[in-house]
């Protein structure tokens, strides 16, 4: 028989372990904010309904496509993975200057910058690859999501041009291009009108987080809208934003007059909301109504493109 550890050794091998352990939940912490986890889920969900709706007005069976569909969801997650790790490698010299980016790993030198470089490549490489056993179409828009993020919004417009959130939503608006081409390359309407919008809903959602953050962006030297023309101007874009929203899901009517009325009514109230902004005397608390609706109105709107495919 053994002899037992002493108590001494016991609770050294029990630090060793809860050290292990933390190391552990702090490495992979640090590879969900290198990927921007939170960016790949609210992703997912616009690829879903992207694909959901492929499948619907195809006639084509859920159960049946489940390798699409995996291939799809997981091919999109990680392009977008990639493309976002790619970022924070490009802007690492900026990051430590906003207190929302100033924890990222590259920045606090927890990962080395040529190995979030190499991941985001490997992670693209491998989405693409995924993307393009569904169809060449899916590859495409992919990959041109991608050039996008990557070339024209981080590494062109971002530092440059007041622009910059308008040429970045062109990325943001690819994901359910993405789901409806990955079960049908000859695009709908329906899929057009989805990329419409995400892309219209973007400027008014970024324009807001501009807004309640525009000290940070200033100091970093990028040039948001909020930082080179001021709230006043930044109001009126968004409002002007927000009415484009509001004939869009016209474009919609076949998923019924239910949906229809749903999308008008949350875009009415995001536009009710944003006039309010001029009477409100906080423009800060304003922009932060207005950042929390658009995230509330994009999850809805999607996740009832679904649901009234199932009534």
């Amino acid at each position: 028989m053994s002899n037992p550890k002493p108590f001494s050794d016991m609770a050294l091998d029990q630090g060793s372990n809860l050290e292990t352990t933390h190391t552990d939940i702090s490495f992979w912490k640090g590879f969900l904010a290198t990927i921007k986890i939170g960016i790949v889920n609210s992703n997912l969900i616009t690829t879903f309904t992207g694909l959901w709706l492929a499948l619907h007005f195809s006639n084509i069976g859920f159960l049946n496509n489940l390798d699409i569909i995996f291939f799809t969801l997981l091919g999109s997650s990680l392009i977008i993975a990639g493309s976002c790790s790619i970022n924070n490698y490009i802007d690492r010299d900026i990051d430590h200057l906003m207190e929302r980016t100033k924890d990222r790993p590259t920045v606090t030198g927890k990962f080395k910058p040529s190995g979030v470089l190499i991941l985001g490549i490997l992670l693209i490489v491998f989405g693409t690859v995924l993307l393009a056993l569904t169809t060449w179409t899916a590859m495409v828009i992919g990959i041109i999501g991608v050039f996008s993020y990557v070339v024209l919004y981080t590494m062109w417009s971002k530092r440059q041009y007041v622009s910059n959130t308008v040429v970045g939503s062109v990325s943001g608006a690819v994901p359910p291009l993405i789901g409806w081409a990955a079960v049908d390359g000859n695009l709908d309407m329906i899929a057009w009108s989805l990329f419409l919008i995400m892309f219209v809903w973007q400027p008014p959602h970024f324009y807001a987080l501009a807004m309640r953050r525009v000290e940070e962006y200033r100091a970093a030297g990028i040039p948001m809208l909020p930082v080179v023309k001021g709230f006043k101007t930044t109001k009126n874009h968004i409002n002007l934003w927000v009415l484009a929203l509001l004939p869009l899901p016209f474009l919609l009517t076949s998923l019924g007059i239910t949906f229809v009325v749903l999308a008008s009514i949350l875009n009415v109230g995001w536009l009710v909301i944003g006039l309010y902004g001029y009477k409100m005397k906080d423009d800060i608390k304003w922009a932060k109504l207005m950042f929390v609706y658009s995230l509330q109105y994009l999850t809805i709107m999607f996740v009832a493109m679904v649901i009234v495919t199932l009534i």
